[in-house]
């Protein structure tokens, strides 16, 4: 019966893959934390690197959604607060994002993410 609906496209693993990642990549979630999350849904290697080929190319937007829903780094009260800092890379790496990543995202200016920034249509 599986085999009958996945030959009748009811069943697409693929495009669960794809549908899941890009939902993960625009909450903010980083390519690590998606692949953590196809893995345990049982998506299969090929599929899971397939959905994580689009992810991948938007993750620095991922990253500064990641950080304005959740207050940190430009969009924190206190930017300037080393524990708060140490805190907010703490969650990026947890969110998946490349330690490379989260530190640009948290050391960007509040300026360059206000309305009319270079960086707040990403």
């Amino acid at each position: 019966l599986v085999a009958e609906m996945a030959a009748q496209r009811f069943v697409d693993d693929r495009a669960f893959a794809e549908m899941k990642a890009g939902g993960l990549a625009r909450r903010g979630y980083g390519p690590r934390r998606i692949r953590q999350s196809l893995d345990a849904a049982g998506i299969g290697q090929d599929d899971a690197t397939e959905a994580l080929r689009g992810v991948e190319d938007g993750e620095e937007a991922a990253a500064l959604a990641f950080a304005k829903r959740r207050k940190l780094g430009p969009f924190s009260i206190d930017p300037t607060d080393r524990e708060r800092q140490r805190r907010a890379l703490a969650a990026m790496l947890r969110a998946g994002h490349e330690y490379l990543t989260a530190r640009r995202i948290l050391d960007l200016s509040p300026e360059l993410v206000q309305d009319g920034g270079a960086w707040s249509e990403r």
